[in-house]
Parts: C-alpha cells; structure tokens; sequence
C-alpha cells in the first residue's frame, strides 16, 4: 500500500485486507514485512513553526503522525463542510450528511500540537493565497495542495522536502530484493506522478484528476466501478 495517510490514518477495513508492507505520508514511512525500512520526520522546530503560523492565520489544521492525527482546536467542525465537498467530488453519495469524523479516522482532538512525531502537516485553505504564502514562508519544507487542482484545492500540506512516492517505492524494492522493472503503480492524483514515472507500469483511477489520467500508461474504471479489478485483469495479474 502506497499511500498519502500516516499509519495511524488507515481505518481497521483497509488494513485487515493484509499486506505485505506500506508506505505512508507520501512517501515519508516505509514498512516492509512489518520491519521499518525508513522514516523520516518533520523535525521539532519546522513542527513548532507551521503549528505557531497555522494559528496565526487562523487556519485550522492536522498533524499526521503514526501515533494519531493530531488535530487544531476548531478543525472537527472547520473541516465539516470542506470534507463534505472533498467527497462529493469524489462521487460519494450523500456527501454533505457526513461528519469529519465519518471521513477521517484516527483524529486526536486537545493532543500536543508541538511534536516531533509527525510525517506531514495537512491545513485547510481558506484561500489559494495561503498555499503561495506557504511556499514563500517555508522553503525549507515540501509543500503542496489537495482536493482539487490549482485554486480549486481544498488542503495545504507540508513534508519533509525531497520526499515522495517515487523515492519510497525505491527503497521499498530494494528492501524486498526486488526489480523496479516488475513494479506496478496504481494512483489517482499529482502526487502520484513521480511514482507513476518512477514505476515499470502505472495506472491511474478512473476518478483521478486529469493531471494523473494524463500521466499513466493505463487508465482504468472508477475507484467504484470495479477500478482495482479492471487494472489487474488488463494487465493479466488475475
């Protein structure tokens, strides 16, 4: 599983699938045959100053951590109407009845906010602005967006700078003994692509964004139209 969550993220119907290993925080945690292999952090002063400047703008966020998501004082009823939008756009149906809570699993409300435990920092935009502002504030940090492309993006996130999907696939074959020539990449948005690239064979969701469809070798059905099935049948791995 190669995945933007933090370990603590994934809720109990994904992880009882069973695998092999993961990759987390977008490249940031590596586990393989439940052995760590990497596992890099945001350190504890890049934590304190995202924290101190998400609280000076009044934007409430999350810390992704594998010991829970470590939520903002406001961030339940803040992200309410965001993650209701978030999931309509993905097709769900009655997207604007779900929660935060329905929506996020693993999320610590009055934990520490300063840590040192933590893969990303995803905050809620309450503007493109905030996003360009964040680039120029922390350019020691690895920025970016999600939940929708360009301006039309729902989230902010900071990592680790220089890490991404690509670079943990890596280290996770290598880890197995394995052969970048045999691996597959299944995504659905632009933080797959360097893994996409990265990947003998990639494909993207039916649901993914443009970006992503246009970056694959194969673009296979919605995630809910049997996706998953249809990519490993036209690649005959079933």
């Amino acid at each position: 599983m190669c995945t933007g969550r933090s370990k603590a993220e994934n809720p109990p119907e994904l992880t009882e699938i069973g695998f092999d290993g993961m990759i987390g925080g977008n490249g940031s945690y590596v586990e393989v045959n439940d052995q760590i292999v990497m596992h890099v952090h945001i350190d504890a002063d890049q934590c304190r100053h995202i924290v101190d400047w998400c609280h000076a703008r009044g934007l409430e966020f999350y810390l992704e951590s594998n010991n829970g998501l470590f939520a903002s004082e406001n961030f339940r009823a803040a992200a309410r109407p965001v993650l209701q939008l978030y999931m309509g756009r993905k097709g769900v149906e009655n997207a604007g009845q779900l929660e935060t809570d329905d929506v996020m699993h693993g999320v610590i409300y009055g934990g520490e906010l300063y840590r040192d435990d933590v893969n990303k920092v995803s905050f809620i935009l309450s503007s493109y602005q905030d996003y360009l502002d964040a680039v120029r504030d922390f350019p020691d940090m690895k920025v970016g967006t999600w939940g929708g492309a360009g301006e039309t993006a729902l989230f902010g996130d900071m990592g680790v700078k220089d890490i991404d999907k690509a670079r943990a696939v890596r280290v996770a074959v290598e880890a197995l003994g394995a052969d970048m020539a045999d691996t597959v990449a299944m995504g659905d948005a632009k933080v797959d692509i360097p893994m996409f690239e990265a990947c003998a064979t990639s494909v993207c969701m039916g649901s993914g964004g443009e970006e992503a469809r246009a970056a694959a070798d194969f673009v296979t059905t919605r995630v809910d139209d049997d996706g998953l099935w249809n990519a490993f049948s036209h690649l005959h791995l079933i």
